[in-house]
């Protein structure tokens, strides 16, 4: 039995875990991937982040597991297949395991959307990817395009430009979401060009991704363009799937919890991407994994 099992090791899961031995709370870090810090470790650099502005994902991501693990929380991996109630304690069900707590705190995360056009998934790993700093170096000195209009999506065609012949930033809008610092980057490399209005129909190739099938949503008109990859960067979804019919969610899958990161269910509690929120950040979701423990420390005084 462990006071708190924290689901899910990015930042706000990670956070939680310092925060709870902090507190005294015995805690069980339970992780789906093999490695922890989330989304953070597909991150080249983080610019964002007070203090440590231009460390990249990866390094900061192990920093927040190696503070956890000197406060001694525990680790284990596997993927939560359910939550059982029973009273004051949960039951978090894996393949192999079934783990007891007085306390939970779901901090699960988010994955990357899809396109779901035609190849994409055939191509996956062979050309397709969905993290630029992770695949970018196989594609040096090669055509590359990036699909998505956001921060993430612009970062890519940033990184991707440093070693990328050419790269193809293809947004449907007119416009950019991304932050105006990183547009400004973008705009000043004579390597990148930006498709407006545009839209991704369909990746083709043998073995590997050879190119891509555009539609220009003003004019209809479809082209092919020629690419060795494509790495998509229109937005993510939360990795809700296994509390649907646990806690409240929005329309679009996130756990309903405000700043104190309490869902409608008693004992249970949603940090970092996955609840409802207007920022997702990695300063974000460290904030929510703070808040989290504190609300069940006042979760337990209740009792």
């Amino acid at each position: 039995m462990f006071d708190v099992v924290i689901i899910g090791s990015g930042p706000a899961g990670l956070t939680a875990a310092i925060y709870g031995r902090r507190a005294g709370l015995s805690v069980l870090v339970l992780e789906k991937a093999p490695m922890s810090g989330g989304q953070l470790i597909n991150t080249y650099e983080v610019d964002n982040y007070p203090g440590l502005q231009g460390m990249s994902g990866f390094d900061m991501g192990m920093k927040f597991r190696e503070h956890a693990e000197s406060m001694e929380a525990e680790f284990a991996e596997g993927e939560v297949l359910e939550i059982r109630l029973h009273g004051e304690t949960k039951e978090v069900v894996t393949k192999n395991h079934v783990y007891e707590a007085r306390a939970i705190i779901i901090a699960a995360g988010a994955t990357h959307s899809r396109l779901d056009v035609p190849g994409e998934e055939e191509l996956r790993g062979r050309g397709v990817s969905y993290c630029a700093t992770c695949d970018g170096a196989f594609f040096r000195d090669k055509i590359t395009a990036v699909a998505g209009g956001g921060d993430v999506a612009v970062e890519d065609a940033i990184f991707l430009s440093r070693f990328c012949k050419k790269v193809y930033l293809i947004h449907r809008r007119d416009q950019l979401r991304a932050a105006e610092m990183l547009q400004q980057k973008l705009f000043a490399l004579s390597n990148v060009e930006i498709l407006w209005d545009s839209t991704v129909e369909k990746i083709s190739g043998l073995e590997q991704v050879e190119h891509i099938s555009i539609r220009n949503k003003q004019t209809g008109e479809e082209s092919e363009l020629k690419v060795d990859g494509v790495f998509i960067a229109v937005g993510i979804r939360p990795q809700s799937e296994s509390y649907t019919s646990l806690v409240e969610m929005d329309k679009m899958g996130y756990l309903v919890a405000g700043e104190d990161c309490r869902t409608n269910v008693e004992g249970i509690f949603a940090a970092g991407d996955i609840r409802t929120k207007d920022l997702r950040q990695v300063v974000t979701a460290v904030a929510d994994g703070a808040n989290a423990v504190n609300s069940v420390q006042k979760y337990f005084l209740s009792k």
